[in-house]
């Protein structure tokens, strides 16, 4: 295989490739790249639930990171970062202040879909999405099964009841979607009595069973369309990133809220509470006195806090600079541009038998008495909103995600309809929030969070989630997107808890994009299990000078603080201790020290040449051996290591594909692996 380029609130837990990169191998045995992953999990929810289909999300506790160079300046591992220089986030609220990204286009390099990306060439050509095989999307069929055998999972008891009634599961590599499976039922329960939890399912005649294009109401996924509409009118000069809201919503002010800026509405550090009753207001009046009287809990910039309250005021400012509603905003600058025609606010009654049913609302789990909701937003703020809103309401297929997976990853087009410049992809994917580790926040994207992207998570991966059970994560070092709809209030939002299914079927993809080696022949495998550890230990050498070094290829994907590579060297096999050393990437660059002896987050997907001195060791007997763990709830893609050598000047001590030598290696929790 090649490595290509190429609700308020709520669950949300809180919620064609272009063709093969091959890097430079070590002594010709080793080389690049592959590897990815997306989203699942069990929890940690990110703060508790301030009221109906909603709730106040704080930050998960899981480890995070920052693209590029900012997240190696935060130690957030990732590997060959080069430190110094200029932000991206300074870089871009720097030129965005200036009303708009229109100098931006060739400022950033890197960027998803960057001008000359052959990704995006060929977007901008027509091409669309298709489905293929696994092999077509340069990925593992048996891992890619995997996925869909675990979203089956949870239609059991998860741990006492399905955490879902039925979902949809969609899959994809380049412009090839793999996989895309229905499983379960779109509609199944009539009734819920929260006295003695028990339900009334309808008659099997009337049940309705998932379809791969169920319609579902997408919760908090809402507040990626309203993120996206909101950059277009920064592209467009109508809207500053940095501007404070009140320039353009006077009536956003008192109590410090006219220190709110848009950057802090798109990225939850705005400093207002979670989330009001806008449910409880008769009147739009009085639902925006609501907004209009609610004060930022702390000074804005000083705290992330997920608030629908961000989202809702984004859109007021939206309907306000463009004149238009924000289900028109929608419908006219992003799905009907890229033939998103399953995917609207208020879906009409016709569509009612192809929408997934939600949940069974009624106090005191709702904040409304409205009995079981099928085709109308589940959120009791959205409805009272009217249905619209920037926090949620939006309905759509798991086809239609992967459209806008697609046009983003391939920097803002799709079948050559543009809807975003590639700089402009580039601010949603950046971390803005390097002030608030493990809340990595681009432009109304969440990033780098593996308790629901599970292994699919790296600091460029990109995604949110949906109180209802919907999911969507990006990975552009992979090129590859997990979309995961789920009916999990359905039919009560107790019934399920955390994010284990999209966990599982993240770490499942991620595994299904292989990791190579240049001689095409097996490396050694840590595997993908939490709490998993194992040792490889060389046989006991005795280096004569001070020459003396170990060398093997090094590829590394962990939960930063959770799990780790580590080298050690014992003078009698018993005590060990800590062994330092250098990696270089398979692409070049300048070595990285590793004193500690332990590298953990993010390699890079690529394969690195590890070295390290035996100097301290000349003249006497060594043991050295070459440690994996995972210490936390969740999982990286896992370590590889392959060619290890022991070696000084006229002569090699250790030589892995040596079969006298290998014979000799201690294997305690590795596994060859040839993917």
């Amino acid at each position: 295989m090649d490595e290509f380029t190429g609700a308020v609130g709520g669950d949300d837990g809180r919620t064609a490739g272009a063709g093969p990169v091959d890097g430079t191998g070590v002594g010709g045995a080793w080389t690049g790249p592959a590897g990815a992953g997306a989203g699942g999990g069990t929890g940690p929810t990110r703060g508790a639930q301030a009221g109906p289909a909603s709730g106040a999300q704080a930050g998960p506790a899981s480890g995070a990171g920052a693209s590029g160079a900012g997240a190696a300046r935060r130690g957030r591992g990732v590997a060959g970062a080069a430190p110094g220089g200029l932000s991206r986030r300074r870089l871009g609220a720097r030129l965005l202040a200036l009303g708009g990204v229109l100098v931006l286009q060739a400022a950033l390099p890197g960027a998803a879909g960057a001008r000359g990306n052959p990704a995006e060439r060929l977007a901008l050509q027509g091409l669309k999405l298709r489905y293929g095989s696994a092999r077509q999307a340069g990925l593992l069929e048996k891992h890619l099964e995997g996925v869909a055998e675990e979203a089956r999972r949870f239609l059991g008891p998860s741990p006492a009841h399905p955490y879902y009634a039925g979902a949809v599961v969609l899959a994809g590599r380049g412009r090839t979607v793999a996989l895309h499976r229905a499983m379960g039922d779109a509609v199944r329960y009539a009734d819920y009595d929260g006295r003695t939890d028990r339900v009334r399912e309808f008659p099997a005649a009337e049940r309705i069973a998932m379809a791969e294009d169920t319609v579902f109401d997408l919760a908090s996924l809402s507040k990626l369309f309203t993120s996206l509409l909101a950059v277009q009118q920064m592209e467009r000069g109508r809207l500053e990133l940095e501007a404070p809201v009140d320039r353009y919503l006077p009536e956003f002010t008192g109590g410090g809220k006219e220190l709110v800026t848009v950057r802090q509405l798109l990225t939850h550090t705005s400093g207002l509470r979670s989330w009001a009753p806008f449910y409880q207001e008769s009147t739009r009046e009085g639902q925006l006195r609501l907004l209009w009287s609610v004060r930022p809990q702390d000074t804005p910039g000083t705290v992330y806090r997920y608030s629908d309250l961000n989202l809702i005021a984004l859109q007021l400012l939206l309907e306000r600079i463009t004149a238009r509603t924000l289900d028109t905003l929608l419908r006219e600058e992003i799905t009907a541009p890229l033939g998103m025609h399953r995917t609207r606010y208020r879906p009409p009654l016709s569509w009612r038998r192809s929408i997934a049913a939600t949940e069974v609302q009624r106090p005191p789990w709702s904040g409304l008495d409205r009995g079981l909701v099928w085709g109308e937003v589940h959120d009791e703020n959205a409805y009272a909103l009217g249905g619209v809103a920037g926090h949620a309401g939006v309905f759509g297929t798991a086809w239609d995600l992967a459209v806008l997976a697609r046009a983003l990853l391939d920097g803002g087009v799709y079948a050559g309809k543009r809807i975003l410049r590639p700089a402009s992809v580039e601010l949603l994917f950046t971390d803005f929030n390097t002030a608030f580790p493990g809340d990595d926040h681009g432009l109304g994207f969440e990033l780098y969070q593996h308790w629901y992207m599970g292994a699919m998570a790296t600091p460029h991966s990109a995604g949110h989630t949906g109180f209802t059970g919907t999911s969507l994560v990006l990975d552009p070092s992979t090129d590859s997107f997990l979309i995961l709809l789920g009916n999990s209030v359905h039919p009560v939002r107790t019934w399920r808890a955390g994010s284990a299914p999209r966990v599982a079927t993240g770490n499942r993809f991620a595994r299904a994009v292989p990791v190579r080696t240049r001689h095409g022949g097996p490396a050694w495998f840590s595997g993908m299990t939490p709490g998993g550890s194992g040792t490889l230990t060389l046989p006991p050498l005795v280096p004569t000078t001070a020459a003396a070094r170990l060398r093997c290829a090094l590829w590394w994907d962990t939960v930063p603080g959770e799990g780790a590579f580590h080298l050690e060297v014992s003078p009698d096999g018993q005590s060990w201790q800590p062994l330092p050393f250098t990696t270089v990437r398979a692409t070049g660059g300048a070595p990285e020290a590793w004193p500690l002896g332990r590298a953990d987050g993010w390699s890079g997907r690529i394969w690195h040449r590890l070295e390290a001195s035996l100097t301290p060791w000349a003249g006497h007997e060594v043991r050295l051996r070459l440690r994996h763990t995972a210490t936390g709830r969740y999982v990286g893609r896992g370590v590889y290591v392959d060619v290890i050598r022991v070696a000084e000047p006229a002569r090699l001590l250790f030589a892995e594909d040596r079969p006298a030598d290998a014979a000799r290696l201690e294997v305690t929790g590795w596994t060859r692996s040839t993917d």
